[in-house]
């Protein structure tokens, strides 16, 4: 695949594992606990952890997991109309891996004692949040490649780090996702380039896929740090290793060599390198709509968590069905006696 300009290089380690000798008191459990996040270890679920600890890993994990599930709409609804059968397999092996990266970060979730279907209840019912960005239409073919390229390279800036995350079940489901990611944004630059070798009109279509998806790409960092309610005590807890302007930062000085490559330009005049500091500024974002989107008034928001509620409830019968047959297997075989 096609190489990208200052792309981000996955850990090869994670750091160690929790440790295995466990105080007794609620006073040292808390000292042991404080310990393992000073020493760069692993907290996993076996081990004791603060209730607001497990609280954030909970929220963090499942806002996570109905990012990835909530994502498979935007480009899904793009199967159907992509333009060959290769582009039509590519975008179906892409939407099925996001869908795997959900199963895997609920099942994290679950061992810190989350029920998933808790958490599904939470997300259509509106208690819970996912991704802003999932939240915009994808209006023609070229927002397939933008999302693979801005929305999947902010993806990865982000949850890189939390390969290293504090929590060990997180941080060791965060190594594939985050491959997995990479190549989804190898696939979304590639297939800008062909885009952009062809016609007018082609290369028209992605310059207004980039200048749609550029803004809502730097909101998926969160708000500015001190606007951040829960950033410094999940740096303190090694859940977060940066801050959401620190990872802006460096999206945006990821991103402008490969917007030279690709030969588009990102819609900020304000956008210049500075030598002074080592970056590129880049000019103010509008918070009041991340707010917005946010709070449910976004484009699609009414329409995506429709359309997932509907699917939850369309597949309930096969999770009875499963249910049913689960429990009948653990039951174990009848007996002749059992039928009399």
């Amino acid at each position: 695949m096609t190489a990208l300009p200052g792309t981000t290089e996955l850990p090869e380690t994670t750091g160690e594992l929790g440790t295995t000798e466990l105080p007794e008191t609620t006073g040292e459990l808390g000292t042991h606990f404080d310990e393992t996040i000073e020493r760069g270890r692993r907290i996993e679920p076996r081990d004791w952890m603060p209730d607001a600890y497990r609280a954030t890993m909970i929220r963090q994990i499942a806002q996570h997991a109905h990012s990835e599930i909530i994502g498979m709409q935007p480009e899904g609804n793009w199967i159907t109309r992509a333009p060959s059968l290769r582009r039509k397999a590519i975008l179906i092996a892409k939407v099925q891996d996001e869908a795997g990266h959900g199963m895997y970060l609920y099942s994290a979730a679950e061992t810190l004692g989350a029920d998933r279907a808790d958490l599904t209840g939470k997300l259509v019912t509106g208690r819970q949040k996912y991704s802003s960005i999932f939240n915009y239409p994808t209006l023609t073919y070229a927002d397939v490649g933008v999302i693979g390229w801005l929305v999947d390279g902010a993806a990865i800036c982000n949850q890189v780090p939390l390969c290293r995350s504090s929590y060990g079940p997180y941080g060791r489901a965060m190594i594939r996702i985050c491959k997995e990611e990479s190549f989804h944004q190898r696939q979304g630059y590639e297939l800008l380039l062909t885009m952009m070798r062809g016609s007018a009109a082609q290369r028209a279509m992605v310059q207004d896929a980039t200048n749609r998806f550029w803004w809502p790409s730097l909101m998926m960092f969160g708000p500015p740090d001190d606007e951040s309610p829960n950033t410094a005590q999940s740096m303190a807890w090694g859940v977060k290793r940066h801050t959401n302007d620190e990872l802006r930062q460096r999206f945006v000085d990821m991103t402008v060599p490969q917007a030279e490559k690709l030969g588009v330009t990102l819609p900020d005049q304000d956008l210049a390198w500075n030598a002074e500091r080592g970056h590129y500024d880049f000019g103010p974002v509008d918070w009041t709509e991340f707010m917005a989107v946010v709070k449910g008034n976004g484009p699609c928001n009414a329409q995506r968590i429709a359309r997932r509620k509907a699917a939850h409830d369309d597949g309930a019968w096969v999770r009875e069905a499963a249910l049913a047959y689960a429990a009948k297997h653990a039951a174990g075989p009848k007996t002749p006696k059992d039928a009399a």
